[in-house]
């Protein structure tokens, strides 16, 4: 009797260890600060030899692209400021209202370009489009003209040196609310019917598409690759968990990147201070999806 007594003791505390567990696992990824803060203890993962909700920008809805012009001015005057100063830069700006880009004052030897792209309802819809339109420019006019292409999203801005130290023959961004996180928890596709899926075990390191890059050549390969996976998916009515952001990773697993970027070139403000952290190059602008949507 003492011995059963004694065993639903221990079954009732290993149920509460198992609650408080998931409650504070819930609590970091919905982003209390005080619990956010305990990551920092989380050691950094070692890249092996061989539905996280943290984004807060899941939603479906008629996506209205003129905000996205006010993401634009902030991001080029930063840029001018902070953003390979000094070289040779050309702007590719990829629009469906090439009319509504801002103008900037761009010093001595960098231009902007501006490519119409087709309306697409939905985000995710124009960020798995982005693959297959990068891939067409890299064959025409940018290809030419380029050595190196660094791809960012415009919702962020510059706030520190972005120069040519991060140039490499392909470029990978860690991405700054996954970067302590054990490899398990990293968001990847699992579902295997994906063309982005990565196997149980497999992955390394969680990257963030809003900034990668590298040589033309290299990026024809990337972004050939990430395009196909895209396509397959859509033609098997799928659609993987961070689109095009899935197959990014699914490629830089098969196909290790040259260099990896510290979190501290593109930081979410929002996730608070790291030791680490020192100088933040370019930051995430608030995410204002009310007004994307209305």
């Amino acid at each position: 009797m003492a011995l059963r007594e004694r065993l639903r003791t221990w079954k009732r505390i290993f149920c509460w260890l198992i609650l408080l567990a998931l409650g504070l696992l819930g609590l970091l990824q919905y982003g209390l600060p005080i619990v956010r803060h305990l990551e920092a203890l989380i050691p950094m993962g070692v890249c092996p030899s061989a539905r996280m909700t943290l984004l807060r920008d899941n939603f479906t809805g008629l996506l209205n692209p003129w905000y996205l012009e006010k993401y634009l001015a902030r991001f080029l005057e930063t840029a001018e400021r902070h953003f390979m100063l000094g070289q040779r830069v050309v702007y590719y700006v990829f629009t469906e209202r090439p009319a509504a880009v801002p103008r900037v004052a761009l010093a001595p030897g960098r231009r902007l370009r501006v490519e119409r792209v087709a309306r697409e309802r939905r985000w995710q819809d124009v960020s798995m489009q982005r693959m297959h339109t990068l891939h067409e420019a890299l064959g025409g006019r940018l290809g030419r003209e380029a050595h190196f292409v660094l791809c960012m999203d415009v919702d962020q801005h510059f706030r520190g040196a972005f120069g040519p130290e991060v140039l490499a023959e392909s470029v990978a961004q860690l991405h700054a609310w996954h970067y302590h996180w054990p490899r398990r928890l990293l968001p990847y596709e699992r579902d295997a019917r994906s063309a982005a899926a990565l196997a149980p075990g497999d992955g390394d390191f969680y990257y963030h598409a809003a900034v990668f890059g590298g040589s033309v050549a290299a990026l024809r390969g990337l972004t050939a690759h990430c395009a196909r996976g895209l396509q397959r998916d859509r033609e098997r009515g799928l659609e993987a968990r961070w689109h095009d952001e899935s197959h990014l990773n699914k490629f830089f697993w098969l196909h290790k990147p040259a260099k990896v970027l510290s979190p501290e070139f593109c930081w979410s403000p929002e996730i608070g201070r790291r030791a680490e952290i020192r100088r933040p190059r370019l930051l995430w602008a608030p995410k204002e999806y009310a007004a994307l949507r209305d």
